[in-house]
């Protein structure tokens, strides 16, 4: 399960980012409507994605995105954009994975 569920993090990061990234480079770069639908498409996929989790719990599911989502908006941007994360931001983002684990993987 755990496998199956960190896969799907990867997924959703790819398709939100992905699409809000789409977005921003179709209207603050100029590229035009079909950048920004590309990201509407790939936004609502993102949505569809985040309900195969494993786990039932909403709250609980969406929160430890979010962890995951900060990393790889960093990684994003370093790959796609010219940022280079600082080692506060490296910090940040590993504390941000410690969260997803415990929030997603702890026994319960």
């Amino acid at each position: 399960m755990t496998g199956r569920s960190i896969a799907l993090f990867l997924i959703a990061a790819v398709t939100e980012i992905g699409g809000a990234y789409l977005i921003w480079v179709g209207v603050r770069e100029h590229r035009g409507l079909l950048f920004v639908a590309a990201g509407v498409v790939a936004l609502g996929l993102y949505g569809f994605v985040a309900t195969l989790q494993p786990d039932n719990t909403f709250g609980r599911v969406l929160a430890a995105y979010g962890g995951v989502f900060v990393v790889g908006s960093l990684a994003w941007g370093a790959a796609f954009d010219g940022f280079r994360p600082d080692r506060y931001d490296i910090l940040g983002a590993a504390i941000c994975l410690a969260g997803v684990g415990t929030i997603m993987y702890a026994p319960r």
